[in-house]
């Protein structure tokens, strides 16, 4: 499995009351980031000009430790034939749910639009986490990071954001894994959700929206 440059952080809030609304997380370091869309652009970092790997490369080349830490984080990406890219191009390959002692779910990505229906189904008080297989190419992309909103019947009940890493391209997809989270449980926690995933990086640059649908039951379905 390949590791992302940055570390990691996530950040997990849930609104509503009573525990059997809320989605818990374990977390290894909380990090404080906005919940919402506008507040995200009122945050953005702002960033200096968006240099090709051939600039990167060019900067401070006399300073042998720059030069090796910047050969580090490109890794084996051919300096020889890289174009003047300025934009990374970053696909998310796969999106798959593991949860212990259940095969692993691989959610099918629309190629157009969202998903109809039911995305998937998870079981009441099940712990769970997800994985991600993300391609990067043409350029680093910098503070790539997913965030997850939820809603049920028009109520927001939870909100994530996690910060996936800065990547360098290489040929090969890295993959990240999110910390475990536990779906709510009780009578009022089943029934059908709304949400809304994105996949953004330090401009606010969206490479992946998927609003979609997903239900919480009893049991799991085979």
């Amino acid at each position: 499995m390949d590791e992302t440059i940055d570390p990691t952080s996530s950040t997990h809030e849930s609104d509503g009351e009573g525990d059997s609304n809320h989605f818990t997380r374990k977390q290894s370091e909380a990090s404080m980031y906005a919940t919402e869309d506008d507040e995200d652009e009122q945050n953005k970092i702002q960033l200096g000009p968006k240099c090709s790997i051939r600039q990167h490369l060019e900067k401070d080349k006399d300073d042998e430790s720059l030069r090796k830490w910047k050969e580090q984080l490109l890794g084996n990406v051919d300096f020889d034939s890289s174009e003047e890219t300025l934009e990374p191009e970053v696909k998310i390959l796969s999106l798959t749910i593991l949860s212990p002692g259940r095969e692993e779910i691989v959610l099918p990505l629309p190629e157009s639009g969202d998903p109809q229906g039911a995305w998937f189904t998870l079981k009441e008080g099940s712990p769970y986490s997800l994985r991600f297989c993300i391609l990067v190419s043409n350029n680093i992309v910098s503070g790539l990071r997913y965030t997850n909103t939820v809603w049920k019947k028009g109520l927001k009940v939870d909100s994530t954001k996690e910060m996936i890493g800065t990547f360098s391209p290489q040929a090969e997809p890295y993959t990240h894994e999110i910390p475990e989270d536990t779906t709510p449980s009780g009578f009022f926690a089943r029934g059908s959700y709304t949400a809304k995933s994105k996949f953004l990086d330090d401009d606010n640059k969206c490479y992946l929206e998927i609003n979609y649908t997903f239900d919480i039951q009893k049991d799991w379905i085979n």
